[in-house]
């Protein structure tokens, strides 16, 4: 049995019920619809932690699919002119650019986004 086979069944190993068909009733992308950008409540920090002292603009608070998050973090990639990536329901951003980018998504309808920490 290759791996791709396993990780489909998702630590199924074995069943005593001769109808059991195994299926995946989860969605991959199991997260809710997104909610309109003005209902979004964005906080925009800066974080060094785990970092080697350099500094990183983290986006957090995003509800919604995956999808739209990482569009939302392609975008504002493209306007700090920087690297960065899109995990664990969080933006991150190389630098820090937190005015910049609570500009940006205030600019883009997310109308409840603040600056958060010190």
């Amino acid at each position: 049995m290759s791996k791709k086979s396993k990780n489909n069944r998702l630590g199924i190993v074995f069943s005593t019920n001769p109808d059991f068909n195994f299926s995946d009733d989860q969605d991959d992308s199991g997260d809710i619809d997104s909610l309109d950008p003005s209902e979004q409540k964005l906080r925009v920090l800066i974080d060094r932690k785990k970092r080697k002292g350099k500094e990183v603009t983290l986006v957090v608070g995003f509800a919604g699919k995956e999808d739209d998050l990482k569009e939302l973090g392609k975008f504002l990639k493209v306007k700090c002119g920087v690297g960065g990536s899109v995990k664990d329901q969080e933006i991150i951003i190389q630098g820090n650019h937190r005015d910049k980018i609570v500009q940006l998504l205030l600019e883009k309808g997310y109308s409840k986004t603040k600056k958060s920490g010190g």
